[in-house]
């Protein structure tokens, strides 16, 4: 049966306003992908720009771990200093766009070295470093009444953390081995070998994230103690740069003010701090209030975090870098 004219027109008028429809979704869809696409080409060039930025940072950071006299580390050298605003002001006329850099170089060796709770050689290998323990153990003391600790627990942490250190699958006291960590709902091994990051912490039986990292709230932030650890170095802890709960930890015979009066004379610049008995003059006494073997004035490891910053955002790098004479070397190495 033969369409009338009628017909014929609405039905072309349907194809039509169908087109129609059909070519505004794909050109809006097309727009769209544009769009996109122009948005992830910017959100890429502002990552490469702030990358760059960030590394520009890193790189002056070593610079200034290079030039320092690397026979005394102290918070009075330059490499202490550069978190200071003045710093990423001056940076500012390096980059075009106002981006600036935020850089921070820490010393390690200003913290408690977790690797080291037990002996790596000899014949007590896989024990206890009593010296150490005591450290930790006094650390875990001092942050107690922040996260409800009992003495139990800190002997229980101390323990899981030897297990997951030594190379045998004994568990100490009521630490943990294998056999529990393969138990969980997640199950994993323990490492039996030294931290490669102090983030580990974090997989061993007792550690809490609110004990690792800290708690804040509207009145009060309190750290954890991941910031007074670390993976790297030989034990001994640099008496010139270390943070005061450190310092309380390296001996029970220093309190808040004791502490505070060798904060004090170690940020006095007319002060030798090149030998570790400065803190005998400081207190005005002959006593070894601090084990000798447990400290020094010289740091061989140091973390750097270099931020890029703009308007559209910021990216940063934060690296671990050797320092042996004027030669660095960079162990770590990663992004955020």
């Amino acid at each position: 049966m033969a369409l009338n004219l009628k017909d014929e027109k609405g039905i072309a008028l349907i194809l039509t306003i169908t087109l129609i429809g059909l070519i505004v979704i794909l050109t809006l869809q097309f727009n769209k992908s544009i769009r996109t696409g122009l948005y992830e080409m910017i959100n890429f060039e502002d990552r490469i720009k702030l990358g760059a930025i960030a590394k520009s940072g890193f790189n002056c950071v070593l610079a200034v771990l290079q030039k320092d006299d690397s026979g005394v580390d102290s918070l009075q050298d330059d490499w202490a200093k550069l978190n200071q605003d003045e710093i990423s002001l001056y940076s500012s006329m390096l980059f075009d766009d106002d981006g600036v850099f935020r850089i921070e170089a820490t010393d390690l060796a200003g913290k408690i070295q977790i690797n080291r709770l037990i002996n790596t050689t000899g014949e007590q290998k896989g024990e206890y470093n009593e010296k150490q323990k005591t450290i930790l153990e006094n650390l875990l003391k001092l942050k107690m009444s922040d996260f409800d600790l009992e003495e139990e627990d800190i002997e229980d942490i101390l323990d899981a953390i030897k297990d997951w250190i030594d190379e045998d699958d004994e568990v100490t006291g009521f630490g943990a081995e294998d056999s529990y960590y393969q138990s969980l709902e997640h199950p994993y091994s323990c490492r039996n070998a030294p931290f490669e990051s102090i983030y580990e912490l974090l997989l061993v039986k007792g550690m809490t994230p609110e004990l690792f990292y800290g708690t804040e709230d509207e009145t009060e932030k309190i750290p954890g103690i991941s910031v007074y650890l670390t993976t790297y170095g030989d034990g001994k802890i640099n008496i010139n740069t270390a943070d005061d709960i450190v310092l309380h930890a390296l001996s029970e015979d220093l309190d808040e003010t004791l502490i505070a009066e060798m904060d004090d004379y170690r940020r006095d610049e007319n002060n030798d701090l090149s030998s570790p008995d400065w803190y005998k003059t400081a207190l005005g006494t002959s006593g070894d209030y601090i084990d000798p073997a447990l400290i020094t004035t010289k740091s061989s490891f140091f973390e750097i975090t270099s931020v890029g910053v703009r308007d559209t955002g910021s990216r940063g790098i934060r690296g671990v870098v050797r320092r042996s004479g004027k030669i660095l070397t960079v162990l770590s190495w990663n992004t955020f």
